[in-house]
């Protein structure tokens, strides 16, 4: 199943938060926050995030690369044409958003500051 494989690679990178992908940008946002907010907190979200690159990696190897255990499974076909279009429209965007984010900051950045300002302001009466 070399289409499908092909794939659930480039998912699995942009999921490990391989540069150019959408989940580069999420990591790295995440990381330039938490520095923000204190270096150790920094330093455990990169870790955890290191951490579940590997793990993704593993996982791709023993699923993609590895042999076929289940008869099941070895029978099954590669995608269709259909499926190969979808999942291609779907890399763009991965790809796309990992290039050029500003249009998913953008979107997002109002109720963000809603959000904000929700947890900035105090619910607790002031005596």
């Amino acid at each position: 199943m070399p289409r499908f494989a092909l794939f659930a690679v480039l998912f699995a990178m942009a999921n490990s938060g391989l540069p150019a992908t959408s989940g580069f940008v999420g990591e790295f946002l995440v990381i330039l926050a938490s520095f923000k907010a204190h270096f150790w907190i920094a330093f455990a979200a990169a870790s955890i995030m290191i951490l579940g690159a590997a793990y993704t990696l593993w996982m791709v190897k023993r699923v993609i690369f590895g042999k076929v255990a289940n008869d099941g499974v070895a029978k099954l076909k590669d995608i269709n044409g259909r499926e190969t279009l979808i999942l291609t429209v779907l890399a763009i965007v991965v790809l796309l958003f990992g290039i050029w984010p500003a249009p998913m900051l953008e979107v997002m950045d109002a109720t963000v500051q809603n959000l904000l300002q929700h947890i900035v302001q105090s619910k607790v009466p002031v005596m």
